[in-house]
């Protein structure tokens, strides 16, 4: 089981709240050539925090971007709508597969194969909140249908997971170089 002490935990919890707020888009904080870290940081924040209420904190924080976006940002908001609510399963999904990736994870090469797995899964079912949510409950889309959804996901899911597993990746080395020069500096003390 991964778990931090407390100091890690802020630190790394204050790492997860700025990335989601540079690249969140669209913003007075947007680097633009920066993919959305959003998802990373719902699952990462699973993976590393274990206070429950960083969920709600980091889905206010994210609610809070988008709405100083569409507000006073000058972002179109086709976007907002009452298919937003979705977000929060999408969230919650990639949080909850953090945690439980947390639960079993060990420091060996096998929990990549874990590791993978569970973005992967967690990710797919995110989409299907997302995407679904707006696609069917945004009223944006005159009568939707599954035949014209399905397709919808296999044109926007490669990207997103293509993004997740970008920012997992590399948390994943810092992780693995980190825990290295941490074992490195005990032996030699």
């Amino acid at each position: 089981m991964l778990t931090l002490n407390k100091n890690y935990q802020i630190m790394i919890g204050l790492l997860l709240a700025a990335l989601l707020i540079v690249t969140r888009g669209h913003h007075f904080a947007a680097i633009n050539h920066l993919p959305s870290a959003s998802w990373a940081v719902f699952f990462l924040a699973g993976v590393y925090l274990r206070p429950v209420w960083v969920f709600p904190a980091l889905f206010g924080l994210a609610a809070a971007l988008d709405f100083a976006a569409v507000t006073w940002g000058g972002v179109d908001g086709f976007c907002t709508s009452p298919a937003y609510g979705f977000m929060i399963p999408a969230y919650g999904t990639l949080w909850l597969a953090g945690r439980w990736f947390a639960k079993h994870y060990q420091f060996a090469f096998k929990s990549i194969v874990t590791l993978a797995a569970t973005v992967v899964a967690s990710s797919f079912i995110c989409q299907l909140f997302s995407s679904g949510g707006f696609y069917f409950f945004s009223g944006r889309y005159v009568d939707p249908t599954l035949a014209e959804f399905l397709p919808r996901i296999a044109k926007h899911y490669p990207s997103s997971l293509g993004t997740l597993a970008f920012y997992v990746a590399t948390a994943a080395i810092i992780h693995i170089v980190v825990k290295a020069l941490y074992a490195d500096n005990k032996r030699t003390a």
